[in-house]
């Protein structure tokens, strides 16, 4: 037992200390696409590259959904193509939605440092659940930042929705969120539950869980990395500020292709 514990006092505590400094660990994130300045034909060949529609052909070159984006990298693989990709610190990357200025759903001081969390998965891969499950390990630590979570919506604060919204999780979420005392909010998690990602809207799957609950915060990835994940829940904390989830090529300073 001794040699664990000399063990544990020299290895030292190897959680990520963000966000109280900047994260500068290599593979924290793939990345995302950057509205770029190009010609119309250039815009053009790259939105039609794009399998969800992230990319979106504008006056000054190509404007970028974030909501749709799905790490395909199909806009910036090749030696012809024009597109930027951000790699540094691009896990600050959550939005917020109109409905989350509803005074009702805002969280209080009492909720700063304490929010009980019930993940449920609305129809995932995989993948973005996986991410979730990272930040209970030791390094993520997300209870160092007072995020807890709870199997029971009776005793949860937030709500965290991964996974297209399938026809069959409809009614089970719906049941979830209504349950939840208030204040409450909502956070989705990946492209699948921004957008539908790359199911779209079927018959079977939803846009978005936003067109079945009022989404506060929302984290783009597919999947987001978990400092992504992470900083969604202290934008959904009042404790970071939100980003823009649509990003403009006017708003570039590249030089058009």
């Amino acid at each position: 037992m001794s040699q664990w514990v000399i063990k544990g006092l020299r290895t030292g505590i190897k959680s990520t200390r963000y966000p109280r400094t900047i994260e500068t660990a290599p593979g924290m994130s793939p990345g995302l696409p950057v509205a770029t300045r190009m010609s119309p034909d250039m815009a053009q060949m790259m939105v039609t590259r794009c399998p969800t529609s992230a990319l979106e052909p504008a006056q000054a070159g190509v404007d970028v959904n974030l909501r749709r984006c799905i790490h395909c990298f199909r806009c910036a693989r090749g030696t012809d193509s024009p597109m930027e990709w951000e790699r540094e610190r691009d896990f600050e990357c959550a939005g917020v939605t109109p409905n989350s200025n509803d005074h009702d759903r805002r969280f209080g001081p009492a909720f700063s440092r304490s929010i009980h969390i019930l993940v449920v998965d609305a129809g995932d891969c995989g993948a973005c659940l996986n991410e979730v499950k990272q930040l209970n390990n030791p390094y993520y630590n997300m209870h160092r930042l007072g995020f807890f979570l709870t199997p029971t919506p009776r005793h949860a604060d937030l709500l965290l929705v991964v996974g297209a919204l399938t026809e069959h999780m409809r009614l089970p979420l719906r049941k979830a969120y209504d349950a939840m005392p208030t204040p409450k909010r909502v956070v989705a998690v990946g492209a699948c539950a921004l957008s539908g990602g790359i199911f779209g809207r079927s018959f079977m799957c939803a846009g978005g869980v936003g067109d079945f609950l009022p989404v506060d915060v929302e984290v783009p990835g597919n999947p987001p990395p978990p400092l992504a994940i992470l900083h969604g829940l202290l934008v959904a904390a009042g404790r970071k500020p939100p980003a823009l989830l649509y990003r403009r090529a006017e708003d570039s300073t590249e030089a058009p292709g």
